[in-house]
């Protein structure tokens, strides 16, 4: 993208606090903070979020239909999961700080925290990063459309779409009703089949291992 900016007006912006403009909030541990061109107005062809998360905490799936996305852990732990569309395998990658993991445009993803306090920033190459969410694709496709694609029953999907009634980005919701009891290490899976992982040279991580350190591993599921 080109930049038509006239850097030599008063007008132009060179720092901002990212504190001034919150994407999204769900409580003190879990937040979002955006920035884009429309804060800091000489940004040009880049963009990033600023993301708060506490353990077992997801940045819902979603897709960004103009950016690849560069996630970066500044503390904490993380899971990213994408789907690569070219292969159809669903892959996950673990994080500590210090570690990426990058998200090609327009692929699937989302991200759970393995341990509270975890900071990620997100990096995008436009000038604003926009998203389609999962949350919004379920609630906002007709039931019955499901239903009839899929050969699903129309009934059960009705019942298990109902509480999504408003955007999610972070999940699960404060409201929400079948959260488990939550367990020394493991609260959550983060699929029903063998993930497709891609170690560091310096680490491994076995799918059904404790990290070192980690209050939580998503690869496992408690009996």
């Amino acid at each position: 993208m080109d930049s038509y900016m006239d850097y030599t007006s008063p007008s132009a912006q060179f720092t901002y606090d990212l504190k001034d403009n919150v994407l999204f909030q769900k409580d003190a541990q879990n937040y979002i903070n955006e920035l884009s061109i429309q804060q800091l107005n000489t940004l040009a062809n880049i963009s990033l979020l600023d993301i708060y998360l506490s353990t077992a905490n997801v940045v819902e799936p979603h897709y960004h239909q103009n950016a690849a996305e560069l996630v970066y852990c500044v503390s904490g732990a993380v899971t990213v999961s994408l789907i690569n569309p070219f292969t159809r395998e669903l892959h996950h990658f673990p994080l500590i700080p210090g570690q990426v993991a990058n998200v090609p445009q327009g692929w699937w993803h989302y991200e759970v925290a393995t341990m509270d306090h975890t900071h990620l920033i997100a990096i995008f190459n436009a000038p604003v990063p926009e998203f389609i969410l999962g949350s919004d694709i379920l609630r906002l496709t007709p039931g019955n459309i499901l239903a009839h694609t899929y050969c699903l029953n129309e009934n059960k999907i009705q019942e298990a779409l109902a509480p999504i009634k408003k955007t999610v980005i972070i999940g699960p919701p404060n409201d929400c009703k079948h959260q488990q009891t939550k367990k020394p290490g493991i609260h959550v899976r983060l699929a029903d089949t063998p993930p497709h992982q891609q170690a560091t040279p310096e680490r491994t991580y076995a799918p059904t291992d404790v990290y070192p350190g980690f209050a939580f591993n998503p690869y496992h599921e408690w009996a």
